[in-house]
């Protein structure tokens, strides 16, 4: 009977036990079924969540590395520098400097223009480009006395070049005989070291050369051509030429007269007359003759210098002399078809050819 009694309880634990776990079976079936027939809404939620983070994190992007803020910016043209500085910063603007000489004495360090100009509306950061004085090219008079009045007078052009405003003119110079070599500076107003506040008129007292000196009056009389341009050359005596075709008893191509002075000396750069003998024909393929020009008369003596360039391009210098100007003349003998250029002092004043 015991024995029997056993068998049916275990009997009962057995059908028990199958029935919880089929009871477990069902519930995971059941709850297979629910998630497959909600599973779709589910994946939407999951990707809305996932874009709905990424337009956050966008968002959060975007206002981290938003545009500067906008700024007007400010008028500093005619400020100084410091105060033009001081109010960029104000802005949040940066400075770009960019140095010029004015033409307005006593401005350096001041705003002459700035760009973008003032009113505009730009961004925090911009460079603005501002041009700042670095004053005037010159603030004082020099000193120019001892220096060569070309030399200034050209300088002083060249500084101003270019601008509006010529701060310094230099009058009409006044000559006057000295010592020191023709040219020469020996005064000035107003004095070396005056300062510059407006445009002003330098007046200089310039050397004519020591004017008091002689020299000793040459003759020339039956000197040849070549023999003529090199007395021309050494002496400081002006001589001005004439010429008749060549007679029977005279020689061509030399001088055969010339003006009588009484005296030995003559003072520097005076005027004596003399007559050449010239060939009518060509002598060994040389034409023989006088070239002239009138030019305006020099406070004091300067450069002439004659220049040949013959048929074949061979170019040479007949002559260098000094002259004061007014009626120049000057013997040759070149070939026939040959240039002559007379300079004064480097520029070209006449061309002429030999025919």
């Amino acid at each position: 009977m015991k024995f029997s009694f056993n068998r049916k309880q275990k009997k009962a634990d057995t059908e028990s036990g199958d029935g919880v776990q089929g009871a477990l079976r069902i519930s995971a079936e059941e709850d297979m079924k629910a998630l497959s027939v909600g599973g779709r809404p589910f994946v939407f939620i999951l990707l809305g969540a996932f874009i709905l983070m990424i337009c956050a994190c966008a968002a959060a992007f975007f206002i981290t590395v938003k545009g500067a803020e906008e700024v007007l910016v400010p008028n500093v043209e005619g400020k100084d520098l410091a105060s033009a500085l001081l109010e960029m910063q104000i802005k949040e603007l940066y400075p770009r400097i960019q140095l010029r000489y004015s033409e307005t004495p006593g401005d350096e360090g001041t705003i002459l223009s700035q760009e973008p100009a003032a009113g505009s509306i730009v961004k925090a950061g911009r460079r603005i480009n501002l041009v700042v004085s670095r004053g005037v090219i010159i603030d004082q008079v020099e000193d120019y006395v001892g220096q060569k009045f070309d030399d200034v007078q050209l300088r002083i052009q060249t500084l101003f070049s270019g601008t509006s405003r010529t701060l310094i003119t230099i009058g009409a110079p006044q000559y006057k005989a000295d010592v020191s070599e023709a040219g020469t500076i020996l005064e000035q107003d107003p004095p070396a070291g005056t300062d510059i506040s407006e445009p002003i008129v330098l007046r200089l007292i310039v050397s004519r050369g020591p004017s008091y000196e002689q020299t000793r009056v040459p003759s020339i009389v039956g000197m040849s051509v070549n023999d003529v341009l090199t007395q021309m050359s050494r002496s400081k005596v002006i001589f001005d030429f004439s010429s008749h075709p060549a007679s029977e008893n005279e020689k061509p191509g030399t001088v055969v007269s010339q003006q009588k002075y009484s005296g030995e000396f003559i003072r520097n750069y005076s005027r004596l007359t003399a007559d050449f003998a010239m060939p009518e024909q060509e002598i060994d393929g040389l034409k023989y003759g006088i070239f002239s020009a009138m030019l305006q008369n020099f406070p004091y003596p300067l450069e002439l210098k004659l220049d040949a360039k013959t048929p074949e391009n061979e170019e040479y210098t007949i002559v260098t002399f000094n002259h004061p100007g007014g009626q120049v003349t000057i013997p040759y003998a070149v070939p026939s078809g040959t240039i002559l250029s007379l300079s004064v002092a480097g520029r070209l004043e006449r061309t002429v050819q030999v025919r």
